[in-house]
C-alpha cells in the first residue's frame, strides 16, 4: 500500500512536472560580460533580460512565458561551446541566442547538426547562406552589406562633395581606403573581403591593413603606418572603445582621412570617448538608437527602469534596442512554431524562413526597422542598411541605402561573404 502511494506521488510530480514544461518556453543566451567586447556586450545582456521580461509580462509568446538562462563566455570560444552543450543537454533549450562571431561560426556545424535554431549578435555575412548555415540567423543588415553601404554613402554623399576630390579627379587619383581591424578577431575581419570589393567597384584603391587589438589603448603606430599611405577613408572594424582610440590617435596625428565604422564601434559613447576628433565619423546601425521617435522605444524605455532600476539610463545605448529586435525576431519564430503545433527545430526554421514584410513585434517601423523577407534560400533579413553620423556633437541619420536596388546584378552574388 505504501508502495503504491509512492508510485502514486511520483506519478503525480512528473505530471505536474511535464505539465509546467509544457506552459513554458526555454531560451539559452550566451553574452559576452567580461571579454574583449564586453564594452558592448553588458548593454545587450541588460537589453535580452528586459525584453524577455516584456513578453512574459504582456502574455509569453502564445501564451507560453519566456524561461531564460543566459552565461557570460567572457568573448572565449571553448567556453561557449561548454555552454551549449550544458543549454543542449541539460537546459533543454529551444532556441539559442549567441553573441560574437568567433564563436558562433565554429558553433555552427553543431547547432546545425543538431537542428538549433541560432539568432546571433554576430551579424557575420557568412551566416546568411542557407546552404551552408541553414539552423543561423542574423536579425539586422549583415556587416558586409553594412560594410558595403558605408563606404557607398561616403563615396557619393561625403567623397564626390569635397572639393578634394575635384582636385584628385583632375590629377587622376583614385581615392584609397585603408581598414583598421583586429586581424585575429573573426568579428572585425568578417566584412573585410567584401569591402575592399566594393572599394574596386567604386573605382577605388585599397591600401595595407592595420592591425589594432580590441582592447587597443594607443593606436599611434598604426596610424602612422596609414599616414604612408595617403588613405581618404578608414574602415574601423572593431567594437568602440577600439575605435574611439583610433580615432582620437588619427586626429592627433594629422591622418586627415575621414571615417567609417561597423556597427559595433559607432554609438553614443564613442562621441564621448572622441570628443572633437570623432566629428564627422560615419557608421552603420542595427536599428534605431535608444531614445529616438520611433515605435516601441517607450517600452524599451519603460523596461530599461523598470527591470534595472540601478543602472542610469545616460549610461544605456542602442545596445539594448538590438536586443529587443534580436529578442523580437526569435518570439516571431517561436510564436510561428507554436501554432503548428511544433516547438522544434525544423518549425521554428521554417516559421522564420516564412516571414515576409515582418516588422518586430509585428508592429511598422518597431524599432526604427522592418520590413524583413527571410526565405530558405537568403537569411539577409534585408538589404536596407542604415547609416549614421555623428554631427555637432550628436548622432544623426546621414542616409538609408538599399544595396539590392542599389547594385541588383551583384546582390545575389554577395550571399555567404
Amino acid at each position: 500500500m505504501r508502495t503504491r502511494i509512492l508510485l502514486l506521488g511520483l506519478a503525480f510530480v512528473l505530471i505536474c512536472s511535464t505539465a509546467f514544461a509544457a506552459d513554458e518556453i526555454r531560451v539559452g543566451s550566451i553574452n559576452d560580460l567580461t571579454g574583449a567586447t564586453s564594452d558592448v556586450g553588458k548593454d545587450a545582456a541588460l537589453g535580452i533580460r528586459e525584453c524577455v521580461q516584456y513578453l512574459n509580462d504582456t502574455g509569453g509568446i502564445e501564451g507560453k512565458k519566456i524561461k531564460l538562462f543566459l552565461y557570460d563566455y567572457g568573448y572565449r570560444v571553448p567556453e561557449a561551446i561548454t555552454i551549449y552543450k550544458r543549454f543542449r543537454d541539460y537546459d533543454k533549450i529551444s532556441l539559442l541566442l549567441q553573441w560574437g562571431t568567433g564563436d558562433t561560426e565554429a558553433l555552427s556545424p553543431t547547432v546545425n547538426r543538431d537542428k538549433m535554431v541560432t539568432i546571433s549578435d554576430s551579424l557575420s555575412g557568412h551566416l546568411c547562406d542557407p546552404k551552408k548555415t541553414p539552423y543561423n540567423f542574423v536579425y539586422s543588415t549583415d556587416y558586409s552589406t553594412n560594410a558595403r553601404a558605408a563606404l557607398t554613402v561616403w563615396f557619393e554623399e561625403v567623397w564626390k562633395k569635397s572639393d578634394k576630390w575635384k582636385k584628385d579627379r583632375e590629377a587622376g587619383k583614385k581615392p584609397k581606403l585603408v581598414c583598421f581591424y583586429m586581424f585575429a578577431a573573426p568579428y572585425a575581419s568578417a566584412p573585410i573581403k567584401a569591402i575592399k570589393d566594393q572599394a574596386k567597384l567604386l573605382g577605388m584603391e585599397v591600401g595595407k591593413d592595420q592591425d589594432v587589438s580590441l582592447t587597443a589603448l594607443d593606436a599611434k603606430s598604426q596610424v602612422l603606418g596609414a599616414k604612408q599611405e595617403h588613405p581618404n577613408v578608414i574602415w574601423h572594424g572593431n567594437t568602440t572603445m577600439s575605435v574611439a582610440t583610433a580615432v582620437k590617435d588619427a586626429y592627433a596625428l594629422k591622418l586627415g582621412a575621414d571615417h567609417i565604422v561597423n556597427n559595433w564601434g559607432f554609438d553614443k559613447n564613442l562621441i564621448r570617448m572622441t570628443g572633437e576628433a570623432g566629428e564627422g565619423v560615419i557608421g552603420a546601425a542595427a536599428c534605431a538608437f535608444l531614445g529616438m521617435d520611433v515605435p516601441y522605444m517607450d517600452k524599451v524605455l519603460e523596461y530599461c527602469k523598470k527591470v534595472n532600476p540601478g543602472v542610469p539610463i545616460e549610461k544605456r545605448d542602442i545596445r539594448t534596442v538590438q536586443a529587443w529586435l534580436k529578442v523580437s525576431l526569435a518570439a516571431a519564430g517561436l510564436s510561428g512554431a507554436i501554432k503548428q503545433g511544433k516547438l522544434d527545430g525544423p518549425t521554428i526554421k521554417g516559421s522564420l524562413e516564412s516571414l515576409k514584410g515582418w516588422y518586430p513585434f509585428n508592429k511598422e517601423n518597431a524599432l526604427g526597422r522592418g520590413p524583413y523577407t527571410i526565405t530558405d534560400t537568403d537569411h539577409r533579413p534585408t538589404p536596407v542598411a542604415l547609416l549614421y553620423h555623428i554631427k555637432d556633437g550628436k548622432i544623426a541619420l546621414l542616409s538609408t541605402i538599399n544595396m539590392q536596388e542599389k547594385f541588383p546584378k551583384e546582390w545575389p552574388s554577395w550571399l555567404g561573404w
